[in-house]
């Protein structure tokens, strides 16, 4: 996770200066940035900690669409977060692509504004 949290900072700083001339928006546009990449780790940690069957793509969905409520700079930093994940656990966990597919369907769904509870499983606690 502080890979991702790397990458985004990273990535921030290399393409800050792309169409961000007025400093308010890229304050407000960095703002953002930090809160998705705080939404997309809040996301996997209720992830490990409900520890339910079936709740990957539900927590996906979710972690992409509160970042992406933010804003421009959420919606950005859950894309870079997600997208090097899935590149992550394409290479090394064995997953699967079609895992990886659908990982990224649930990413995009939530990061476009829909329901993540789309894929919510049957029984996952309302606390999450």
């Amino acid at each position: 996770m502080r890979l991702c949290v790397c990458l985004v900072l990273l990535s921030f700083i290399l393409c800050a200066s792309a169409d961000m001339s007025p400093i308010a928006r890229s304050g407000r546009f960095a703002w953002d940035a930090v809160g998705g990449a705080w939404d997309m780790l809040k996301a996997y940690w209720d992830m490990r900690e409900a520890n339910y069957k079936n709740a990957d793509k539900y927590f996906h969905a979710r972690g992409n669409y509160d970042a992406a409520q933010r804003g421009p700079g959420g919606a950005w930093a859950a894309k870079v977060i997600s997208d090097a994940r899935e590149n992550w656990q394409g290479e090394w966990s064995g997953r699967g692509a079609e895992d990886t597919r659908a990982d990224q369907e649930a990413n995009e769904w939530g990061r476009n504004g829909g329901d993540p509870n789309r894929y919510r499983p049957a029984g996952l606690p309302s606390k999450y």
